[in-house]
This record gives C-alpha cells, sequence and structure tokens, in this order.
C-alpha cells in the first residue's frame, strides 16, 4: 500500500525507523528489523546488495547523474534484483529522463490497451509502435497513462 504521496509503506516505514536513509545504516540492519519495515527477504536481499554497491563505491550518485539513461541501466541492472522496471522508474521519477515507457509495468501496459480498446494478448511490439509518435516525450504520456489506470480502478492512496 502506498501513502498519499505515493512513497510505498515501507519506505515510509523504514525513514521513520531509521531516520534519513543511507547505505551504511541499511547494512546495519538485521533481516528481522527489514522485515518489520515490510521487506520481504528478497527486496531484503536487493536493498542490502544495493546498499552495499554504494558503500564500496561501485556506484556513486554523482556517477548516476552524469551518465546517459543506457549507461545508468548498465550499471544499475548489474546489481541483484534490479531490473529495467526498477531503471525505468528510477529514470523517469529520480532523474526526470523525458521519453521513458515501462512496458514492464503491468498497470502501464494495461491501461494503454483499455484506452486504445486493445486485445488483452497485444503483443509488445505493437505496443511499442503505438509509443513511437510521443518521442520524445513518451514520461509523459506514461503519468497521463497511470493517472487514468488509477482513476479508473478507483485507486486511493492512504496516508501511512
Amino acid at each position: 500500500m502506498d501513502n498519499f504521496l505515493g512513497e510505498p509503506t515501507a519506505f515510509v516505514k523504514l525513514k521513520s525507523y531509521i531516520g534519513e536513509i543511507t547505505p551504511e545504516k541499511v547494512l546495519l540492519l538485521s533481516d528481522e528489523e527489514l522485515k518489520q519495515c515490510y521487506f520481504s527477504r528478497q527486496k531484503t536481499k536487493y536493498a542490502k546488495c544495493l546498499a552495499q554497491a554504494f558503500v564500496e563505491e561501485s556506484i556513486t550518485l554523482q556517477q548516476l547523474i552524469h551518465s546517459t539513461d543506457e549507461e545508468i541501466r548498465k550499471i544499475l541492472t548489474a546489481v541483484k534484483g534490479i531490473g529495467n522496471w526498477t531503471v525505468d522508474v528510477f529514470l523517469m521519477m529520480c532523474l526526470h529522463s523525458v521519453d521513458l515507457f515501462p512496458f514492464g509495468d503491468i498497470a502501464l501496459v494495461n491501461s494503454l490497451k483499455h484506452v486504445k480498446h486493445l486485445p488483452s494478448d497485444t503483443d509488445r511490439t505493437y505496443l511499442e509502435s503505438i509509443s513511437e509518435p510521443w518521442k520524445p516525450y513518451r514520461t509523459v504520456a506514461a503519468f497521463m497513462l497511470w493517472h487514468a489506470y488509477i482513476c479508473r480502478k478507483k485507486i486511493v492512496f492512504e496516508s501511512a
């Protein structure tokens, strides 16, 4: 569940538990403490892998800020548990990339199919062709389709 700002409840719980979230603080937490912050066993492992990469400086914020989207994708997907969807959302939400359409997002893809009145088995290649004219602002379309999905499903975000 998310709060009214769209922040995942696990993030809110972790922040309330440790204050400022840093890689060092994440690594100090036990698996049980992370579980109390709504982290699954798998997400605990992935969070610690990412934190370790920052502590070891195999990834730095400066490196991410000054890299291209494709360089960032290569850097981040090298970390266990980070896939293309995670990178897409990071690029959109944190680095404000304007030309991304995360086809790995089920809600987004379903919203596109619904809005365009497409059958549920429409393949990705066809969906990509639909998004082609939206370049270089596919992120805007993604936000609009997410909004349409939220409205259609009557999803309400509650405060933590």
